[in-house]
């Protein structure tokens, strides 16, 4: 490529990416007054409707940013509408209690949030318990809320311990959650399907610690085993919406149909897979399903495609077809197993994005090119160390978000780099070396190459630490 085709690349991907942070800040705390009591809440985006998202148990709305998906759930809402978080007096950056409010006093402080931002009304969208909040918040002031959104919730909490447990049983297992507070086993079945990555589960913990305290923890349990909403479903006069997955590990998906079931004309929407955390799993999919109930239609499709700038990496097994052959399927299955977890894993850490698995490699983007160029080393040492050793290659520019996948020339280019790499070998084009300059990242040049299909001399180097 050019020197002067380069420049303009590293002078768009400055650019936009400076424009990124411009629009889509990260909203800043402020707080309202409900009683005595000092709210936390952020709002994002500017959009004719406003959205309030009303927290579980728990919550800490500056923390939640670090947790992956969360901010970008709430940006795809922001598209089209004023996004509101809070979290829930003793909970988050909000005042700490010495005693758990009542249901009615919760409900009270979406109220004064809405008043502080001077919302008439609003949409909610009640995750987990949070739904019991929103639902009685509805019939106390119909008024206020134009449509009600659940994700994930139930009607009764007692609903959600075994049948027939002594007294004694329910107490022993509540002392036993609180004196593991913090460690991450609380929210285990809320992100499920990060219960064997080391890192989410480094990040989980802390978010429970951030959240509340053990004490806290405790008071809020079993004040919400009095929760009961069944009586006020049939008085539910709002246009609803109640989203569950199947395979939800915290509330059985069966409790979100009888929810559902409970309220009058209530729409209901079940996703075949996902974890409890709404903003974890098939985000686009949620998002356009809200959008289209509030406003008629999805914001997405008034465009063919989003393009964004990211790093992308893509990696190959080496030799995978014969290695698969000398140590027979079910070794094999067990070797890719391990890949796949190292691979996530390590995406994970560097702040990637695991787009998808190829079978017998990965795809992944990352929002720099220096964390992109060290996960895929990383990648490439921990690949070795298991008997699986990978070839890597890397491309920045422009790609473009199709759902969960993602196109253009710029994944293209990175597949035809990673092609010429060799054994445990990360090749990168010359825009990443330009774009890391200054760094502890180390370059040597393996020349010039015709990839397939692009146009012009690719310069090609392989990195080292």
């Amino acid at each position: 490529m050019k020197a002067s085709a380069i420049s303009r690349i590293i002078g768009i991907y400055c650019e936009r990416m400076g424009l990124i942070m411009a629009e889509l800040p990260l909203p800043e705390t402020q707080y309202a007054q409900s009683g005595e009591f000092n709210i936390a809440y952020q709002v994002m985006g500017d959009g004719p409707i406003d959205v309030i998202l009303v927290p579980g148990i728990i919550s800490h709305i500056e923390y939640q940013h670090e947790l992956p998906g969360y901010t970008r759930f709430l940006k795809r809402l922001a598209k089209f509408a004023r996004v509101v978080t809070f979290d829930k007096r003793g909970q988050g950056l909000s005042d700490r209690l010495a005693d758990v409010p009542s249901l009615e006093e919760r409900i009270d402080d979406v109220r004064a949030i809405m008043d502080t931002i001077n919302s008439r009304k609003a949409a909610l969208v009640g995750f987990s318990e949070g739904a019991a909040m929103s639902a009685l918040f509805a019939t106390a002031y119909p008024d206020r809320v134009t449509h009600l959104i659940l994700f994930g919730g139930l009607a009764r909490i007692l609903d959600l311990l075994p049948p027939n447990l002594s007294p004694e049983i329910i107490q022993e297992r509540l002392a036993n959650l609180v004196k593991r507070w913090g460690n991450g086993d609380f929210l285990r079945n809320v992100f499920a399907s990060e219960a064997n990555n080391p890192d989410a589960m480094a990040r989980i913990a802390k978010f429970e610690k951030f959240a509340c305290s053990p004490g806290a923890l405790k008071s809020y349990i079993l004040s919400n085993r009095r929760i009961d909403i069944n009586p006020i479903l049939p008085a539910v006069r709002t246009p609803t919406l109640v989203l569950h997955r199947a395979t939800d590990a915290q509330v059985p998906v069966r409790l979100g149909r009888q929810l559902a079931e409970g309220i009058p004309g209530a729409k209901y929407i079940e996703y075949p897979s996902g974890d409890h955390a709404f903003w974890t799993g098939s985000i686009d999919q949620v998002v356009g399903d809200i959008e289209e109930f509030l406003i008629g239609h999805r914001v997405g499709d008034e465009y063919d495609l989003e393009r964004v700038l990211a790093t992308v990496l893509f990696t190959d097994i080496v030799d995978s077809t014969n290695r698969a052959s000398e140590v027979g399927d079910h070794r094999w299955r067990d070797l890719l197993d391990s890949h796949d977890d190292v691979s996530s894993r390590l995406i994970s850490k560097h702040r990637g994005t695991l787009v998808k698995s190829t079978g017998d490699g990965v795809l992944a983007t990352f929002d720099g090119p220096g964390r992109a160029v060290r996960c895929a080393l990383a990648l490439s040492e921990e690949a070795e160390s298991i008997g699986l050793p990978v070839r890597a290659g890397l491309h920045c520019g422009e790609v473009e978000i199709r759902g969960n996948d993602i196109g253009g020339i710029a994944v293209h280019a990175a597949a035809r780099v990673m092609s010429q790499s060799s054994r445990s070998e990360v090749l990168v084009s010359r825009v990443v070396t330009d774009l890391v300059a200054g760094t502890d990242l180390k370059f040597a040049e393996r020349g010039s190459y015709q990839l397939k299909g692009l146009p012009g001399k690719w310069e090609l180097f392989a990195a080292s630490r």
